[in-house]
């Protein structure tokens, strides 16, 4: 086997690799005499049978094995010879006369091409500067997140039937819908609790039912909104004809230990700890994101390094088709695609750039994902999908490219948590309002 280096441009490296018809067929047979003990053939006694015979009968087929393993083979040792790591999955580019090959009559040759990933330095991450805003969590916040689960609680009474609707009350209702004049699929309901300015019926429609009482047959007028999920109903004027079957008020849920038993805990106390952790956990969380995001502009900051093209164009593209799928910002909305497509590229660049630079800062440090997270992130996705939890967890287990996709964000937290213990990260006290302002985006982008 013969590899030789074509071009090396930048990133970009081609190989010519050659294999002679002669290992070729000393290799398959070699394959046949293996196999010759195995097999039971008509006329002959097991493993009798002569070589030639099973090159007859099994030579393309063994041979295209062995062509798949030699190009395994000579493709990684182009590569790991030279120290080389390629950005993606090299393909080989075939000169040779195939059916020749397969027929053990012409040498087997080809081109292999791929861009490698670049080698750079990692900045010091001892000397990382960063501030890490923090707040304490109001009395307020709390109050209000029990008052919320109080809420959650509430029972409702009837009411007098002359009685008028107003919000917050709960109505039992019979509707149907029609646009113009007939009945639409999903808009008829008998018995339904409304209540009042929850939101639960599209906009407009519970406001029309304020001042209603029992016995009452209001007409509903309402226009779908355009991203309306049922594509025949978005954006359409719609006529409801409600019967007000009752009226009920809300019967206030006193904030005390009976109401921590009923989300089943044992006292108020117990109720109020728990509340507690759980927005000082958002809290913290916040904080992570904003002193996260601020390493990570340092990090992009601190390194400027030829990016392969094929990963970078190959980020743009999943970016790109998220931006189509969604609706434009408002800031967004006067550029032009060229504009748009330009200022995504920078962030497909940075998001490439920054997974280089954590995966080789994770590399150096030897920071590793426990196996048991990688088993908990796998179910936490499989019970997104309930129902269905057997087969995504057969899929993400028979899938290594899949696998993997659930360890990378694991290990950039890892990685991350390595540089902030090693940073210097000074804590600024900040107010609620600041800290819940959003860090700009997601881990890796603009």
């Amino acid at each position: 086997m013969e590899v030789t280096e074509k071009s090396a441009e930048g990133l970009d490296r081609r190989f010519q690799v050659k294999v002679p018809a002669s290992e070729l067929n000393d290799k398959l047979s070699a394959k046949l005499a293996e196999i010759k003990g195995q097999v039971h053939l008509k006329g002959f006694r097991k493993g009798k049978a002569p070589v030639s015979y099973l090159k007859k009968l099994y030579g393309k087929g063994v041979m295209s094995e062995i062509v798949q393993e030699l190009v395994n083979e000579a493709t990684e040792k182009a590569f790991s010879d030279r120290d080389l790591q390629p950005a993606s999955q090299p393909y080989p580019h075939f000169h040779s006369d195939m059916d020749k090959v397969m027929a053990g009559e012409a040498d087997l040759e080809y081109d292999v091409h791929a861009e490698i990933l670049p080698d750079f330095e990692p900045a010091d991450v001892a000397g990382l500067k960063l501030v890490k805003p923090v707040a304490e969590v109001p009395k307020k916040d709390i109050d209000e997140t029990l008052q919320r689960i109080a809420d959650q609680q509430t029972t409702y009474a009837a009411k007098a039937e002359t009685a008028k609707a107003k919000e917050k009350d709960q109505l039992v209702i019979d509707f149907v819908g029609k646009i113009d004049g007939e009945p639409f699929d999903g808009g008829k309901g008998d018995g339904f609790e409304l209540v009042l300015g929850a939101g639960q019926f599209i906009p407009g429609f519970e406001d029309q039912l304020v001042g209603a009482k029992t016995g009452d047959d209001v007409e509903v007028k309402v226009t779908f909104p355009e991203e309306y999920h049922a594509k025949d109903l978005a954006g359409k004027e719609a006529v409801f004809d409600v019967a007000v079957n009752e009226v009920r008020g809300p019967e206030a849920v006193a904030i005390d230990d009976e109401l921590a038993k009923k989300v089943g805990l044992e006292s108020l106390d117990e109720l109020t700890t728990r509340v507690t952790e759980q927005i000082e956990t958002d809290y913290k969380q916040r904080s992570r994101g904003h002193v996260k995001r601020a390493l990570l502009d340092k990090l992009d900051e601190a390194h400027d390094f030829e990016l392969p093209n094929g990963m970078v164009n190959a980020e743009f593209e999943q970016i790109w088709q998220q931006v189509q799928s969604a609706e434009l910002d408002e800031e967004d909305k006067d550029k032009s695609e060229d504009e748009l497509k330009a200022e995504y590229k920078k962030i497909a660049e940075r998001r490439v750039r920054l997974g280089l630079v954590l995966a080789e800062i994770g590399k150096r440090a030897e920071v590793t994902v426990p196996n048991e997270d990688i088993q908990r992130q796998l179910i936490n996705t499989a019970r997104s999908y309930p129902g269905q939890e057997k087969e995504v967890l057969e899929f993400y287990q028979k899938n290594p490219a899949a696998m993997q996709q659930l360890r990378a964000p694991l290990f950039e937290e890892k990685v991350v948590d390595y540089i902030l213990e090693r940073a210097e990260v000074t804590e600024q006290k900040v107010s609620k309002e600041k800290l819940m302002e959003d860090p700009d985006g997601d881990d890796l982008t603009a």
